[in-house]
């Protein structure tokens, strides 16, 4: 298994590790890492990879080799290391930052429109989710208006922890319709907006946030479209 130190620390910027695997095809596959892998709609990170004779290689992409969400594979086409060998990473910080504002602004639209989410996509600069609701709100500018009033009251954004048995009972938690919270080993990974005592959204995630609504910074509502009978899209820009 990699250790995804992302997950304790998404502002992480450079971290060593140690190469377990690598091949053209699947990847490098490390002990651990700060490379968020492609999933639930959040592109994996970019950034560079030190070798021990201090070589550079461009990472273009992280992913779970073969499906599986136990390892990160980052992506290359220059000349792999060895197993064995003691790597240093470096993300392209700039993306992974604004990945993290999205992601956090999304997770406040899925609270302005609260209808089941469908789908859902985190850019640089522009974000959406898919929703199951039948007619476009009349009231955009006021939901863009209350978007804006969480970033400014600048609520903090944690990480915590739940039971599969837990969540199995809390199925109102899961907002996704589609995308179903990974569980079997035991625990899930919830992201809360907001205080125990005052929280605007607390859900399944396993993707990186920043902590706090502030440092997402000012958001607009974008185009919305009809993708199906009852689907609609909504586009969320970063200001």
């Amino acid at each position: 298994m990699t250790e995804f130190l992302f997950r304790n620390d998404p502002y992480a910027r450079k971290a060593s590790a140690v190469v377990v695997s690598a091949t053209l095809e699947t990847g490098i596959v490390l002990d651990r890492t700060i490379f968020y892998a492609t999933s639930g709609g959040q592109p994996g990170d970019t950034g560079t990879m030190t070798l021990p004779d201090g070589s550079s290689l461009t990472i273009s992409g992280a992913a779970h080799p073969n499906g599986d969400k136990t390892q990160i594979a980052h992506l290359t086409d220059g000349v792999l290391p060895k197993p064995g060998d003691t790597v240093l990473l470096a993300l392209d910080w700039e993306r992974r930052h604004r990945l993290m504002r999205m992601h956090s602004a999304l997770h406040l639209l899925s609270v302005a429109l609260p209808f089941p989410v469908t789908g859902g996509s985190v850019g640089t600069d522009k974000g959406r989710l898919d929703f199951d609701m039948h007619d476009v709100p009349e009231n955009l500018s006021a939901i863009e208006s209350q978007l804006n009033a969480w970033v400014e009251e600048d609520h903090p954004i944690a990480a915590e922890w739940i039971t599969d048995d837990a969540l199995a009972a809390n199925p109102g938690m899961v907002k996704t319709m589609k995308v179903k919270p990974p569980m079997g080993q035991g625990r899930v990974r919830l992201i809360r907006i907001g205080t125990p005592g005052a929280t605007i959204d607390l859900q399944p995630c396993g993707g990186t946030h920043v902590a706090s609504t502030g440092e997402i910074g000012p958001l607009k509502i974008g185009k919305v479209e009809k993708k199906g009978r009852q689907n609609r899209r909504v586009s969320l820009l970063l200001g």
